[in-house]
């Protein structure tokens, strides 16, 4: 019973405090005894009823003044008790009960359904609680409408960007509401805090969860805001080439070179506007062009005086000279150029990294041998690509034969993504130590050097700028370049992986990596799955008695001059049909392959433009239509001259002088097959029409290709695996000796 009217409220304060909820209640019910018309205590004692789990009760206890109320009391009780709860509500948020403050604001909700920063709380409150996909749909919460409506709205705006922010970076791709966001642009009064929000979502959409069409969509409301934001519209132009829709993909990209005013953005614009070009394919006018111009800005960037910039625009140096090998085959002028953008790229980051206190060091252990080091050999694997990708297919015959006893496996997932991806499992339970890593290269090295990794293997070399930015911090005392692509130059990188083949006898001039040559083979692989074929040639209209000629590359590879040989031995084997095959936009590649054929004076009724195939497995047994399949050049195939080669079909290739040029000839002479291998253009139409006018020889390629499954060395996997594992030794033995 309350005695002391003027002391029960503290004592009310102290049960609350405590959570002593019924013994409060009971105080506020003797109160409303003895003072009926206390309004307020009935809003304290609903909200005692509510934490008690009693809402029903709660609502009632709130009514009950109500219904004697006239229109304007009932406005300014109404404003007290939702008052009431928001205080209460905000104080449950700071002690990160969030349960207790989605309940409190969901009553405030049905008190006032309107009042949008509550309904941006609760949204919120229901993303931290992982109660957002109970959410039927945001239309029925009112949120857009109330946003579209705009007059009479006050919201607070850093609410409205926290909850986006928690929604994009929570949701998951069928929840994201375009609508939404384009509703909420107009209460942006900073530009730069809707880029803060939609490039980092735009980037986790396009490039980790593989939905290019999506992200450029959200970029695009952006771009409402800034039309000419060049950083928006450089990962624009990425998202509709990925998504393949190249010719705003390119049209994007030549505006970025428009707009771009630094060396380093316009380097990178030339890259964008050259994958553009060459992943349509066809566009070779414009091309050779681009390409003068691109190398025109590398050497105005090398001799530019040095400049502060920020990790951005470092990160974006390297990776537009992948264009160039593809267009000419010219290793020594190429690498000119390549290796002082690579050092200046290494100096950059070494020093951004020593700013940041990325400063590994590695004690180099001096008359030590490797037969009393103490521990197993650290070797660790960092890709991208230990997924459903060509390094992928190639890469895990390594993971599988490695000598676990002699050596501890780490492998660095770079971007790793949650997905049915059946070569990303089995990379998983193959790799040793996994580590599943996203698109920071800073968290990466330290992952790396807190490893203590004795040798570290980049199998991406400059196809990501996320793995070079990690080799150029030399988190690893030893560091090696393998399989996926040319040696990057960078000169935190050691050695580069080779052969007898595939770079020739004077490499090492214009390397800046020391080139160390696998005996036999830089890759071996034990076989490939092969499904049932989907592709027959009466499907094709295609007789069965004629040759069939086969090119399976990307439009990035298609080469004028390449093609108009490839027309030329067409031209030459009477009753032979082209088969082209291979991602690029369909109709520019057609015109393509179309105008040269005419200029060759080929009947264009004698190509086939064969669909893309998803599945691996079926693909490769599609390859078996062909007679011959013809490669391309000066970049030629790696994985698809594998599996070539696996289903017995004959090759000719062109030989040159730099790596892209000479995967298939050594895939090819460690398989034990010469025939088809030319070192001139000329042997090269001269060997795709022997080949196609004799059917014995190609009888004996095919026979030959398939006794070497036993015996050669590119079908070795568990070989090649111990002649990496020796070659682990022997750096390392030369590591600790300090040579």
């Amino acid at each position: 019973m309350i005695t002391d009217i003027y002391n029960w409220q503290n004592q009310a304060e102290q049960y609350f405090i405590q959570e002593k909820y019924s013994q409060a209640a009971q105080l506020y019910e003797q109160a409303i005894a003895i003072e009926p018309n206390a309004i307020s205590y009935y809003w304290h004692l609903g909200l005692l009823l509510l934490l008690q789990g009693q809402e029903a009760e709660a609502q009632m206890t709130w009514m009950l003044p109500m219904t004697e109320a006239d229109e304007e009391q009932l406005q300014i009780w109404t404003n007290e008790l939702f008052q009431v709860l928001q205080i209460e509500a905000e104080r449950r948020e700071t002690l990160a009960e969030y349960s207790l403050a989605w309940l409190i604001r969901q009553h405030m909700r049905e008190i006032n359904p309107s009042y949008i920063n509550n309904l941006l709380q609760i949204l919120i409150l229901s993303i931290k609680l992982q109660k957002f996909e109970e959410i039927d749909s945001l239309n029925e919460w009112g949120l857009i409408e109330s946003l579209n409506a705009k007059e009479n709205i006050e919201i607070n705006t850093e609410l409205l960007i926290q909850f986006l922010k928690e929604f994009l970076n929570t949701v998951t791709l069928h929840e994201i509401n375009l609508n939404l966001i384009e509703a909420s642009l107009p209460y942006f009064s900073d530009t730069h805090q809707c880029f803060s929000i939609l490039l980092p979502a735009a980037m986790e959409i396009g490039h980790t969860l593989r939905q290019p069409l999506l992200a450029a969509s959200l970029l695009e409301l952006h771009l409402r805001l800034e039309p000419d934001n060049v950083e928006i519209l450089r990962h624009l132009a990425t998202f509709y080439q990925d998504a393949r829709n190249y010719s705003q993909g390119i049209e994007t990209a030549r505006l970025c070179y428009s707009l771009s005013e630094s060396l380093a953005d316009k380097i990178f614009a030339l890259h964008l506007l050259l994958r553009g070009l060459m992943s349509a394919g066809g566009y070779w006018q414009e091309i050779c062009t681009t390409c003068q111009e691109l190398e025109t800005v590398f050497q105005q960037f090398i001799k530019a005086e040095r400049i502060p910039l920020e990790e951005g625009r470092i990160l974006r140096l390297l990776t537009p000279s992948f264009a160039i090998p593809h267009i000419k085959d010219a290793p020594a002028e190429f690498r000119a150029i390549h290796n002082q953008l690579a050092e200046i790229f290494n100096n950059y980051i070494q020093s951004f990294g020593q700013s940041e206190g990325k400063n590994y060091t590695h004690k180099i252990i001096n008359h030590q041998s490797l037969t009393n080091y103490p521990k197993k050999l650290k070797i660790g694997y960092i890709s991208y690509a230990f997924r459903n990708h060509s390094v992928g297919w190639l890469a895990r015959w390594l993971f599988q034969h490695h000598d676990r006893d002699k050596f501890d496996i780490h492998t660095y997932f770079v971007n790793y993504k949650l997905a049915t991806d059946y070569l990303q499992e089995w990379y998983l339970g193959q790799a040793g130590k996994a580590r599943q890593l996203g698109m920071n290269g800073w968290e990466i090295a330290d992952q790396i050097y807190q490893d203590e990794i004795d040798i570290l293997i980049d199998l991406d070399s400059i196809t990501l700028d996320i793995t070079t930015e990690v080799m150029a911090l030399k988190p690893a005392p030893i560091q090696v370049t393998w399989l996926g692509w040319d040696a990057s130059g960078i000169p935190a990188i050691d050695y580069f992986i080779a052969d007898p083949y595939v770079l020739p006898d004077n490499a090492q001039n214009y390397y800046t990596e020391k080139i160390w040559r696998l005996p036999q083979t830089y890759i071996a692989v034990d076989g490939f799955e092969v499904g049932v074929p989907t592709l027959r040639r009466d499907d094709l209209d295609i007789p069965m008695d004629t040759v069939v000629y086969l090119s399976a590359q990307r439009g990035y590879k298609r080469h004028p001059e390449t093609t108009r040989w490839q027309m030329q031995i067409i031209k030459q084997v009477p009753n032979s049909y082209f088969l082209i095959k291979g991602l690029a936009e369909e109709e520019t590649i057609k015109r393509f392959f179309y105008q040269i054929a005419e200029e060759e004076g080929v009947d264009c009724s004698r190509l086939r433009f064969l669909p893309i195939v998803h599945s691996e497995a079926v693909h490769r047994a599609n390859l078996g239509i062909a007679d011959i399949v013809l490669d391309t050049f000066p970049y030629n195939g790696a994985t698809t001259t594998l599996e070539t080669l696996w289903m017995g079909i004959p090759l000719v290739t062109r030989v040159g002088e730099q790596f892209a040029a000479r995967n298939s000839y050594t895939m090819m002479m460690n398989a034990g097959i010469t025939e088809g291998i030319a070192w001139t253009d000329e042997e090269y139409i001269e060997w795709g029409v022997r080949l196609g006018k004799d059917e014995v020889l190609r009888q004996q390629v095919a026979l030959k290709l398939k006794a070497s499954r036993q015996t050669a060395s590119l079908w070795n996997g568990k070989q090649f695996t111990r002649e990496m594992e020796k070659v682990y030794e022997q750096m390392w033995q030369k590591y600790i000796e300090g040579k």
